[in-house]
């Protein structure tokens, strides 16, 4: 009988992603603050497949402590189409991932779970699929993460630096979402405020502050 291959990798399926780092537990019903990753962690450079070449935007690390802080869990939620199109391969997700949360680490911020997907219309084999229900804006990796953790989607919060990470928010239900460089605007049940300066950043943690009372 030939020996049974086992992916390395927290593969749920082809083309999603879920790593639950760390063993830190939360209550049933604690809300989440959800981040994007490139372009909101990191500086986004095109479908990054480098680790030396990742760099952490600046004021993203003090986000993320004040939700360790506040025993918030911080979960990424992450497109990956480069995967999907046979830019790189889960190998160097992997690899830049793990740049990127040492990074972190190096200052104070600590990730709880991970959640990536690269299905996208323009795939290569079985990640060619169109509107998965994982990828953003559909609200996949959110509500995934919310069954994992024992999430209240309601009270969360999401930080992204696209349109697409605003509405996954909205249609996961979440009231609140900060859109890195964008505009303030309020959707049915939705608010989006905007993270570009430090007067934006105040308020992000300040929310954030505030979830431990809400």
């Amino acid at each position: 009988m030939a020996d049974r291959v086992v992916n390395p990798y927290p593969l749920e399926e082809p083309g999603l992603w879920v790593e639950r780092i760390g063993t830190r537990v939360f209550p049933a019903g604690t809300p989440a603050l959800f981040l994007d990753r490139d372009g909101t962690i990191n500086v986004d450079t095109g479908y990054p497949n480098d680790p030396a070449g990742i760099m952490l935007r600046d004021d993203i690390a003090p986000v993320i402590e004040a939700a360790n802080r506040n025993n918030i869990p911080v979960v990424i939620v992450t497109n990956q189409s480069g995967i999907a199109r046979g830019y790189f391969d889960w190998g160097d997700f992997a690899v830049v991932n793990g740049r990127v949360l040492d990074l972190l680490r190096e200052r104070n911020g600590f990730i709880d779970m991970v959640v990536a997907c690269a299905y996208h219309e323009a795939g290569i084999g079985p990640l060619a699929i169109a509107d998965h229900p994982m990828r953003k804006p559909n609200p996949g990796m959110l509500i995934e993460a919310a069954k994992r953790l024992g999430l209240d989607l309601k009270r969360s919060l999401i930080v992204g630096d696209k349109p697409a990470d605003m509405e996954a928010g909205q249609r996961a239900g979440l009231s609140r979402g900060w859109l890195v460089d964008g505009e303030a605007c309020d959707q049915p049940e939705f608010k989006v405020l905007p993270l570009s300066d430090r007067n934006d950043l105040d308020g992000l943690l300040a929310a954030i502050e505030a979830l431990t009372t809400s």
